[in-house]
This record gives structure tokens, sequence and C-alpha cells, in this order.
């Protein structure tokens, strides 16, 4: 068997998917290119069979066509044509671990999902028991002072600001040197380094940008 025997059908595939190279072909699977030369040269022998399911799935094929693409056999069921059973069955029991470990990793992301919406509830917990009452307090009695209802919302935020590490940019009503990379103009024209004054805070998580600050000129 002449050493490039696999090439042109390797290439077929590529070309159906529209990967035009070797190297895009390693880097989409995540393979190295020295593993892709084997495939060209030798096939599917003596290669891992987690390399040739990554190699399956960019190429849109299964695991089994690609098996036999890459021996030399065809999917026909006669005896010269069939994979050995042993292989059959290492793909079988590869394919049943992929899709347990499928499983596995959504149920993880459930997991933390709820683990996360439960501490941020725990930190919410005065909100969200408190202030339906203030509320309702409120629309009986117009006259209650927004000052007793206030602490009920900034606090709880406050905490769960501070437990995601995100900081406030500036305070509402300060007077700061006007910055275009935190903040943002309202309206009117400034200057790096003019004072302006915050209208609304923004935010930053360590060194990611939430939202700049919208500040006016003075």
């Amino acid at each position: 068997m002449p050493q490039t025997d696999f090439t042109q059908k390797l290439q077929d595939l590529m070309q159906r998917v529209g990967i035009l190279s070797y190297k895009t072909l390693s880097r989409t699977a995540g393979v190295s290119e020295r593993q892709i030369l084997r495939l060209r040269q030798l096939g599917v022998e003596q290669m891992r069979l987690d390399v040739l399911l990554k190699l399956s799935q960019v190429l849109q094929i299964s695991l089994q066509e690609l098996v036999a693409t890459f021996s030399g056999q065809e999917l026909l069921p006669n005896k010269a044509a069939t994979p050995p059973q042993e292989l059959l069955q290492q793909i079988t029991d590869l394919k049943t671990e992929y899709d347990r470990l499928q499983l596995q990793l959504q149920q993880q992301r459930l997991t933390l999902q709820q683990e996360f919406q439960q501490s941020s509830l725990q930190l919410l917990e005065s909100l969200l028991l408190q202030f339906p009452t203030a509320a309702h307090k409120a629309r009986e009695n117009p006259q209650l002072s927004a000052v007793n209802i206030v602490p009920l919302v900034h606090k709880p935020l406050e905490r769960l600001l501070q437990q995601w590490g995100i900081e406030a940019i500036a305070s509402v009503g300060a007077e700061i040197p006007y910055d275009p990379l935190l903040h943002q103009l309202m309206d009117g024209i400034a200057q790096p380094g003019d004072i302006v004054r915050v209208r609304y805070i923004g935010y930053r998580q360590g060194d990611k940008l939430l939202y700049r600050a919208k500040v006016s000129p003075l």
C-alpha cells in the first residue's frame, strides 16, 4: 500500500465540510498534525480512538464510516469488509462513554446554576422578604419617605456586588476628572481631565469594564 493511499480520501472529506488545509483540520479537531499525517499514510491503524472520534465529528461522518473509509473496507456487511469485532466494540464503548460524559456535564451545569441561584437568593433575602411589604405600604401611604425604603434595596445589592467582585465607578453627584475610557457623556462636550458630574454610576469587575459611568459637563 502506498504511503499516501488515504490522502485523497481525506481531502475529499475535508472539501465536503469546507476545510482547506491540514493545519485547519488539526486546529479545528484539536489533534496534532502528526496524527493527521498518520491517518493519511496508515489509515486508522494504531490511532487512538479519541483522536478518531474528534476527526469524525469535524468531518461530519460517523465513527464507523471513518474507520471503514480509512481501513480500506466497505460499509457493506460482508465478511471481507467488516471491521474486526473487537474494534467495533471499542467504538461502541467509546460512544457510550462519550454520551455518559455529556450527560454528566449537563448535570454539573444544572447543579452549578442552582447553587449560583441559591447563593444569590441568600444575599438578596432581605430584599425579597421585606421590599414587597414596604412597596405595599408606600402605595397605601404616598407620604411615606423613600429614605425608609432605599436601604431595603441598596444593602442587599451592595452585598451581592461585593460577592461578585463588582465595584462602582464613582458615585452619583460626584465631580470627577473626565476619562472617556470610564465615562460616557450624556450631553455637551468635555475633554479628558475636565471636571464632570456623575449622573449614573458605572461598574467594573476586576480589569473588565461592565458599564461606563454617565456624566455631564459642569
